[in-house]
Parts: structure tokens; sequence; C-alpha cells
């Protein structure tokens, strides 16, 4: 399954039951990239499944629209996974469009938050290091909603200049998933090491 036939069928599915998490493209790389970046490493069917709104058992299943649907996400996950550690310079969010052609960051960053609420005790540690913490600033300046940002406005005023540089914050998100990846790794190869030795005392 393509990306672009991956889009369609998370459209078609808007109303089935469950319905997945992801209603675009857009919104599901989001969320891969924030799985690929973020503090943890997750079992796939942990955050698939809700992504897709499919069943675990899906993935025991080949030739069905539900496993060419994740395979196809985690072809992208794969992508990115390989794309941020060698060429991090290289790595394109999928930003959905408006009907002008203009660039929509808020669906892809609406995905990356919602990832990160699924372990809001993990990411703690980035919103509270400092200047790390600012990496996050595009993101959660470009999904819907105010996350604690509504103070940016009044500061920036009728300044055109600052508002100007906070409508293209998202231009910055590339480097921040690569920033924001860089300073968990520490932390996911710590967690890896510590399971590794769990598993060998068993």
């Amino acid at each position: 399954m393509s990306l672009d036939d991956l889009d369609a069928w998370l459209r078609a599915r808007a109303g089935a039951d469950p319905p997945p998490l992801a209603a675009s493209l857009s919104w599901l790389d989001g969320f891969v990239s924030a799985v690929v970046a973020g503090p943890v490493s997750m079992d796939p069917r942990q955050w698939i499944c809700p992504l897709l709104g499919i069943d675990p058992d899906a993935f025991n299943h080949g030739g069905t629209p539900e496993f060419a649907a994740l395979r196809a996400v985690i072809v992208r996950h794969n992508e990115i996974s390989d794309t941020l550690p060698t060429r991090p310079d290289l790595y394109q969010p999928i930003f959905a469009h408006t009907q002008g052609g203009k660039v929509d960051p808020a669906p892809w960053a609406a995905g990356f938050k919602a990832a990160m609420d699924m372990n809001p005790k993990a990411w703690a540690r980035l919103k509270r290091t400092s200047p790390d913490a600012l990496h996050l600033l595009p993101i959660l300046a470009s999904a819907p909603g105010d996350h604690g940002l509504a103070h940016l406005t009044p500061l920036i005023g009728d300044d055109p200049v600052g508002r100007a540089m906070l409508a293209t914050l998202w231009r910055d998100i590339p480097f921040c998933v690569d920033a924001i990846r860089k300073f968990w790794m520490p932390f996911r190869f710590k967690t890896r090491a510590a399971k590794a030795t769990r598993r060998r005392r068993r």
C-alpha cells in the first residue's frame, strides 16, 4: 500500500468501529515521528493498532487491507528511523496543504502531540529540561489548541516580524524532531540495557 493509498484508507475508515486515531496521513506521520524520536521503544501492536483502528490479530493475516495498512506504517516508521541517524537533513515530515496550496502543519503536529499524550510521564523529562524543551515549541505552536503557549501572542502583540516568525515556526520542525531524538537516545539506550539485564537474570 502506497502512502497515498494509506491516506485514502484512513479517511474511508473515519466512521469505523473503532475509528483510527489517525484521521489522515499527515496526522499519522506526526504520530509515527514521535514514536521514532520519543523516550521509549514501544511494541508495534501497542501503537499501530489504535493508530489504524485495527485488531492486533491483523498482524497475523497477510493479504488483507488492514495488513497492507500496518505494513505501510512500519515501512514509514523504518524510513524515519533510518534517515534521522544517518541523514537528518533528508528527513521531511509529511505536512498537509490547504486548498490554496499552503503548508498546513496542524494535522502533523496534532499527531505528534497525540503520541506524546500516550506516555506523558516519559515525555515530562524533556518538557522540564531547558533549553532542550524549546525543541517542542514549533510542534506545540503548530498543533490545534493552546498547549500552554497562549502567552506568546501577547508578547508578540502586533509586531509583524514576531507574528511572521510565529507563523513560520513549523519550518524548524524537521530539525526539532532530530534534536528530540538525540535528547532521548541516552535514555532509550539505558532502558534497553536495563531490559536486557533483567532478561539475562531470569
